[in-house]
């Protein structure tokens, strides 16, 4: 049954209670940066595969497969990847309920599910909030009762970057009835992880998915998105779930890096136990395979750039800095870590950071770091163990593009005063120089200092 945090009986019963079921931030890979909407049978089987090998031994467990697993493109001729991003249809039953494409699924999706728990994994899917406009259409009955899809659609209720749903009127009759027989079939397929997109700015379809959840009979991870929609007033709502996105689309640009230090900092407040505030997937490596460049072809303008990056095929555009101060902003963060380019195909370099014992040590103890200083484009930010609160991590970040020298003293990194401490670079780069409780170093541009502390005495 599903996993709650249970004060008592009554808690039990209440779907206001938040759904437990990560106590640290969730580890994972999600096939959105790398796929986007057209990830295949063929390459989601052999990135399960490569995870189990490559990820599985540093705690990485779900395997998550985006949106568009259920849409019937029209292919380019001798490709797996489609003409268009948002197919013109889709595969639902006679209930309304998206099934696999016939197209990326010849098979159904049963098989990689199963081989995603054969290898030690756990499997993850995308949901669009709402019922399949096709569903509204065909008029087709709602499981399990006497309601038909269009008296429980809001036709005006429409989502601007994809077009496959309307939002659920959760104040009809069978609306309920609708999200709780979709969350159940996925339940019964063996999901243990739902992304469900669009959903942030409507607290009435989230409560809905709790509900369904809480019923469906298995331990299901609730992620919500995107972080455009998300406002603090419907926070109580939203810590119902596992995850909440906080920011926009993270992609390989510097500007992006600005978007995770913003959401970090305006976010901070509502840090809790179990509940995660999600700064988006992690853009390294092999990215965009689904949209090679063609020859002339230029990068695409917003909002079709926003929503992948530079537009095209690539191996990530973050300089060696930057990819060192984007992981560890998630790391101190206590962000969940989900790798995003292809893992057949990335960089030794992008591995060997998101599988940092130090820094994979400061994410997956849970709490949230805080800023501490912030002067002259120089900021640090800090967090205790949870534990040991002698022990903790420091990031010490350049939001420069050129060198920073910095000199803190201890006292003004909030170590206490009287004790001594050791501390280690995570990292190995830049070198620091510690003297009489001074601490002092030269970061390159975009660069960070991260270090691990602990008390000798």
């Amino acid at each position: 049954m599903s996993s709650f945090m249970q004060a008592d009986d009554q808690a039990a019963n209440d779907i206001t209670s938040p759904l437990r079921l990560t106590l640290k931030p969730p580890l994972g890979w999600n096939s959105f940066d790398s796929y986007g909407c057209a990830a295949s049978e063929t390459v989601l089987l052999a990135n399960a595969e490569a995870m189990e090998k490559r990820l599985k031994p540093s705690g990485y467990e779900y395997f998550v497969v985006d949106n568009g697993w259920f849409a019937e493109y029209e292919l380019e001729t001798g490709s797996y990847y489609p003409k268009v991003r948002h197919a013109d249809d889709v595969h639902i039953d006679e209930y309304g309920r998206y099934q696999p494409s016939k197209v990326y699924f010849p098979n159904g999706l049963q098989p990689l599910i199963d081989r995603v728990h054969e290898l030690g994994l756990k499997f993850g899917i995308h949901l669009m909030r709402g019922i399949p406009r096709k569903a509204v259409e065909r008029n087709v009955a709602i499981y399990g009762t006497n309601v038909h899809a269009a008296d429980i659609a809001n036709i005006d209720d429409t989502c601007s970057w994809c077009h496959y749903n309307y939002g659920v009127d959760m104040s009809k009759p069978g609306a309920q009835s609708f999200y709780d027989s979709l969350i159940h079939m996925l339940a019964a397929w063996g999901v243990d992880f739902i992304k469900a997109d669009d959903i942030t700015g409507h607290p009435q379809e989230i409560k809905a998915l709790v509900t369904a959840i809480a019923s469906s009979g298995r331990d299901i991870v609730l992620s919500l998105s995107p972080g455009g929609q998300t406002n603090p007033v419907h926070m109580n709502v939203y810590q119902q779930a596992n995850m909440l996105r906080t920011t926009k689309d993270i992609w390989d640009n510097r500007s992006d890096l600005d978007k995770a230090f913003n959401a970090w900092h305006a976010y901070n407040d509502y840090r809790k136990e179990g509940f995660w505030l999600d700064l988006d997937m992690i853009p390294f490596g092999h990215l965009q395979l689904w949209k090679p460049r063609r020859p002339g072809e230029q990068a695409e303008t917003s909002p079709e750039k926003e929503l992948s990056g530079k537009g095209f095929e690539r191996m990530d555009g973050l300089s060696i800095h930057q990819k060192y101060t984007f992981i560890t902003i998630r790391a101190l963060a206590a962000s969940p870590l989900f790798m995003g380019g292809d893992l057949l195909s990335s960089d030794e370099f992008s591995y060997e950071l998101i599988t940092n014992r130090g820094m994979l040590a400061c994410n997956q103890n849970g709490v949230m770091g805080a800023r501490v200083y912030a002067e002259d484009g120089v900021e640090v930010w800090a967090v205790s163990h949870r534990i040991s609160p002698d022990d903790g991590w420091i990031g010490i970040f350049n939001r420069h593009q050129e060198k920073k020298s910095v000199r803190f003293t201890l006292d003004k990194l909030s170590l206490k005063q009287g004790r001594d401490y050791t501390l280690d670079n995570i990292w190995n780069t830049p070198d620091f120089l510690l003297t009489d409780r001074v601490l002092s170093a030269v970061i390159d541009g975009d660069g960070v200092l991260f270090l691990h502390y602990h008390s000798s005495t």
